[in-house]
């Protein structure tokens, strides 16, 4: 039995490292006087996103994580990787994906982003795949997520999520949230404003919140509220 356990955890850490054969680390800034909101495209990999009331810039970490032997992953880098940020107007314009679709599940690129923006920002999200936290952004936020664990805090204005599948949990919002969700629990707390859910399947659990509660579609799951200072619509 111990041979079989040891050479099980062998073969976990051979298939580990192999996930992890080749990254680099990239970082990309940007001034963010006269910038009002960043756009972001992300394909798969996690995404961290933290307000700052000191900050100047927009500034991105990007560790890129390819499953392959150097040469091999430096010839994908060049060929397929997308990373960029830009200026377009009065908005940052954040790319960052592998152009191939051609992957099978589990040996498949990704880029794991840490972002810093100053906290008046506001955000826009397109994101493939992996979890997503944001906390200390004042601005509105709209996020179209694919699927992975969404977790938000400490956010000043409206929210706008269309998630695909995954947790999602949402703790301070200063405006009003809506929630379109496909699947997975979801949690919310501490609103400053109205909570509007639709929701595929999981549980939804929502309490403390100022204004109006209103349940468009509660899916499969069970449902539990508390403390709502406005009225609760359910439609059945």
């Amino acid at each position: 039995m111990r041979t079989f356990l040891i050479l099980g955890m062998f073969t976990a850490s051979l298939a580990n490292a192999a996930w992890l054969e080749y990254q680099e680390t990239r970082n990309l800034t940007l001034d963010a006087n006269g910038i009002d909101g960043v756009e972001i495209e992300a394909g798969a990999g996690s995404l961290e996103i933290r307000g700052s009331a000191d900050a100047q810039a927009i500034s991105v970490t990007a560790l890129i994580q390819v499953p392959e032997k150097e040469e091999k992953a430096l010839k994908i880098i060049e060929t397929d990787l997308v990373l960029t940020l830009e200026r377009v107007g009065d908005s940052a314009i954040l790319n960052s994906y592998f152009e191939s679709s051609g992957w099978s599940w589990g040996d498949s690129p990704s880029i794991r982003l840490e972002i810093e923006v100053p906290d008046r920002m506001a955000l826009d999200i397109e994101d493939g795949s992996g979890s997503i936290k944001i906390w200390d952004v004042a601005g509105n936020i709209e996020i179209e997520d694919g699927s992975g664990s969404l977790e938000m805090s400490n956010v000043g204005g409206n929210i706008d999520i269309e998630d695909g599948s995954g947790s999602l949990l949402v703790d301070g919002v200063g405006g009003n949230i809506s929630i379109d969700d496909g699947s997975g629990s979801i949690t919310v707390k501490n609103v400053g404003g109205s909570v509007v859910v639709d929701d595929g399947s999981g549980g939804i659990n929502v309490t403390d919140v100022a204004a109006d509660l209103i349940i468009e579609d509660d899916g499969s799951g069970s449902l539990n509220f508390a403390r709502i200072n406005g009225h609760v619509e359910k439609d059945d």
